[in-house]
């Protein structure tokens, strides 16, 4: 008896640690995001003439834009006369071709399928400033709760300190802050995606179809997902309330925004197909280089989705309450981000959360199973918590830096230097855990 109360006590410390650390860790890349980072982000814009307009809430500008456009005017949220109104709120200004500091001409322009405006309809009865505040409160909030929703479909029970370390540090890392600034709609695609993965869990699967039908507004996050949960539902009658669920909602979304505007598809399609000339390559491209990059980087891509493609294929019959589902599932969103998201969208690596969390729980097991995974845990761990360690030295240095070594790419940007290694690290990570099929004890720690 002695011996169990040690260790609560201990494990109690270990937690009480662990939260202030995190509170320092995230207090300090608050500090460096909003006092330091942004600022000299602003200061840069504003340099090249694009300083005019809306940069708080600037991602949420067109779609807000565009339905009171609409509603107002019927305007035509795909026209040039509608991205240059885009731009004139972002930038001040409508981008000039002739100006080699500007941006591509349709920088910015409406890039969201047309039922998006459906969707987020409300938002067009209050002026941008004001909707600005509640989606302030609102992204932040929804966020947590897409930590704890997680939590729940994984069935990892943790404790409440626990959930507050996870919630502190996934709330202050820089992607995070990145799309709450820029009022990313990626972070309500990111709670949609959660609480359809809990419904899962919970065999509500109609609900859980028509949740991951919403998330269309930014397919490119879960279309990966989507397709594995369909082969997944089609593959089993008593899981047809899910591919009901989903189809009726999309195809209602679709419709109903086909009737309102009835060339958006050919017009949606053309903006994607021209999204390339001004959105960097996905970051499996980015890797080699400007050189290799477009060869090698398609080569990566083919082989990726092949492999993700037979894995699963070879899922497909788990259950809901198998953990090599949930291994799958968080593989293939690990995939997307580092194949068909744009290599700036680090802001949408929120969908990185299920295969963070799986790897969390399952890290003692990986430390146990060879050289190999022996040797990625602390690399993981290193890019997974070098921002608010970084974060932290960079301001208690300051003082004994000089403002010229200070405010060096190489000196400035220790924080987020790790932001786009994270998915690979997570990948690699998730293959050996697939590799020694870790998901399958319920028991892990």
């Amino acid at each position: 008896m002695a011996a169990l109360n040690s260790d609560t006590r201990s494990s109690s410390r270990v937690a009480a640690i662990a939260l202030t650390l995190a509170l320092l860790g995230s207090a300090s890349m608050l500090y460096y995001h909003v006092g330091l980072f942004l600022p000299r982000s602003l200061e840069l814009r504003g340099s090249l003439g694009l300083g005019n307009g809306y940069a708080f809430g600037d991602d949420f500008y067109p779609v807000w834009l565009t339905e009171r456009a609409w509603r107002t005017e019927h305007r035509d949220p795909y026209s040039p006369e509608m991205t240059r109104q885009i731009q004139t709120g972002l930038f001040g200004r409508p981008l000039d071709p002739r100006n080699p500091s500007d941006p591509p001409a349709d920088y910015r322009e409406f890039a969201y399928p047309a039922f998006t405006l459906v969707i987020f309809w409300p938002t067009a009865a209050l002026d941008f400033p004001d909707l600005r505040v509640v989606l302030a409160v609102l992204l932040p909030l929804i966020t947590a709760a897409s930590f704890w929703l997680w939590l729940r479909a994984l069935h990892w029970p943790v404790r409440s300190i626990w959930i507050a370390v996870l919630t502190a540090l996934g709330l202050c890392n820089y992607q995070i802050l990145e799309a709450l600034f820029a009022e990313q709609p990626g972070l309500i695609v990111g709670f949609l995606l959660a609480a359809g993965a809990l419904a899962l869990r919970r065999n509500r699967n109609s609900l859980a179809g028509i949740l991951m039908a919403l998330t269309l507004i930014k397919p490119q996050m879960t279309v990966l997902a989507i397709l594995f949960l369909l082969l997944w539902s089609f593959s089993d009658r008593r899981r047809a309330g899910f591919w009901i669920g989903f189809l009726s909602t999309t195809l209602f979304l679709v419709s109903d925004s086909l009737w309102i505007w009835p060339h958006w598809i050919g017009q949606w399609l053309k903006v994607l197909l021209g999204y390339h000339r001004y959105a960097t390559p996905p970051l499996v491209a980015l890797l080699p280089g400007a050189t290799l990059g477009p060869f090698f980087g398609s080569v990566a891509i083919v082989v990726l989705l092949g492999v993700s493609s037979a894995w699963a294929w070879r899922g497909r019959l788990a259950n809901a309450e198998d953990p090599s589902f949930w291994l799958t599932l968080s593989w293939l969103l690990a995939i997307t981000s580092v194949t068909l998201l744009p290599g700036q969208a680090i802001y949408d690596h929120v969908i990185l959360l299920p295969g963070i969390f799986l790897l969390l729980r399952h890290w003692r097991e990986l430390r146990e199973a060879g050289l190999v995974p022996r040797t990625l845990l602390p690399v993981g761990a290193l890019i997974l918590f070098w921002p608010w360690a970084a974060a932290f030295g960079l301001i208690v240095m300051r003082p004994w830096l000089t403002p010229g070594v200070f405010e060096s790419p190489a000196v400035f940007a220790l924080p987020i230097r790790t932001a786009a290694s994270l998915p690979f690290a997570a990948l690699a990570l998730l293959a050996y855990a697939k590799k020694l099929n870790l998901a399958g004890n319920q028991e892990a720690a």
